[in-house]
């Protein structure tokens, strides 16, 4: 599957499918946060919680490369990520684009 952040292929025939979301919530254990919290207190990445958001937005494409599958596409145009904070320990990670299929 193709992905693109582009809004537009130029030069290529294709048909919008529709618009393909995936997304997950993520948290870190107690103790996790614990120790990151303390890491705040000396500065410089937070590791942990980096790995987190990582495998986050791998599985938030995942779905979306899914969603896009099941409508037929062979690309998805226009991704976007963003992220929420849902609860203190948790933040979500949202894929999104548009489905398109070639002509």
């Amino acid at each position: 599957m193709k992905l693109v952040t582009v809004e537009t292929l130029q030069g290529t025939a294709y048909e919008e499918l529709g618009v393909v979301t995936g997304s997950t919530i993520q948290s870190k254990n107690m103790f996790s946060d614990i120790g990151q919290g303390l890491k705040t207190i000396v500065g410089g990445e937070l590791k942990s919680y980096t790995g987190m958001m990582e495998k986050a937005r791998d599985k938030a494409t995942q779905r979306m490369i899914e969603q896009a599958r099941k409508m037929g596409a062979d690309a998805v145009i226009g991704v976007r990520y963003t992220t929420s904070s849902i609860m203190a320990q948790a933040a979500e990670v949202l894929a999104y684009g548009t489905a398109i299929r070639f002509k």
